[in-house]
């Protein structure tokens, strides 16, 4: 991926050096180790719990008041966050111009480098969830030690890998500016745990169909792609399929438990908009087949 030399987002907050609690952080009073078994290192955005879930269940329900200073800026030596910046900062032109293009005004969420633990408007996140999305501060959370995950323990190397895990959170932050998260929420408790779940699958899959519409104009834009990109992030979409994740946390394959959709699934939605670029493209909800 051709990155290097591009714009960096100036809405990168690195929470690293302050607060959490280190290494792997706590969940359910259990220390959690990055390096400890699959299932804690891809947590709850891997396999099918949704993070927000998670989030409200540590923070007793109810979201968390967040005290913030003044956001620090990752020091500019360092590789990786200025890589996450970069895309950040790319998915910011994309969205600005689709919005704009729509008649509406693209909000820039933040994103937020932390270590093993850190506050959030939605409660305390956790490394052993992976990247995740706070709809309540419009921010996206990331431990950089996923990246690590992703291509030992997961298989799916590649700097656009990375890329399309960054794009996929900043596709939850584009349903929510377009009340899509919202009506999800207004379901919670309406339906069946297997209706939501199914909803769920279809929210997932459009922010991978949305991450796809982002790899779309950068490259009509800027040609970020280098040979082998796209099979990085299809490889990555496929790897974090539910039925996957199942199987290679030892366990059978639940259909009824999906809720981010197969590996075919969200390879296949991440193609769609990659292909086609388009946001009604991306419309899983009214789709006959996923």
């Amino acid at each position: 991926m051709k990155w290097e030399g591009n714009r960096q987002s100036d809405n990168v907050e690195d929470r690293r050096s302050s607060g959490g609690f280190g290494g792997g952080g706590l969940l359910g009073g259990r220390s959690i180790g990055i390096g400890a078994i699959v299932v804690a290192l891809v947590g709850g955005w891997m396999f099918g719990i949704n993070p927000m879930t998670i989030l409200s269940l540590l923070s007793g329900g109810s979201p968390a008041q967040v005290q913030q200073g003044p956001a620090q800026r990752p020091p500019a030596d360092d590789r990786m966050a200025s890589f996450v910046s970069t895309v950040l900062a790319d998915t910011e032109d994309v969205w600005k111009d689709l919005f704009a293009k729509g008649g509406g005004t693209y909000q820039e969420p933040r994103l937020v480098l932390f270590r093993g633990a850190t506050q959030t408007a939605c409660g305390q996140g956790q490394a052993a969830m992976g990247p995740f999305y706070c709809p309540a501060d419009q921010k996206v959370y990331i431990d950089l030690g996923f990246y690590e995950t992703l291509q030992k323990k997961l298989g799916a190397p590649g700097d656009f890998a990375q890329a399309y895990v960054i794009s996929h959170e900043v596709g939850h932050h584009v349903q929510n500016l377009l009340g899509i998260s919202g009506k999800m929420d207004q379901m919670r408790g309406r339906v069946s745990k297997v209706e939501y779940n199914g909803l769920s699958v279809k929210l997932e899959l459009q922010a991978d169909c949305f991450a796809g519409v982002w790899a779309h104009h950068a490259q009509r834009a800027r040609a970020i792609l280098e040979q082998g990109d796209v099979e990085e992030a299809m490889n990555a979409a496929a790897k974090i399929g539910d039925d996957a994740l199942q199987q290679a946390g030892g366990g059978r394959v639940v259909p009824e438990s999906f809720t981010h959709g197969t590996s075919a699934q969200r390879a296949r939605w991440f193609n769609n908009g990659l292909q086609q670029g388009s946001v009604k493209a991306c419309d899983t909800f009214s789709a006959r087949n996923l």
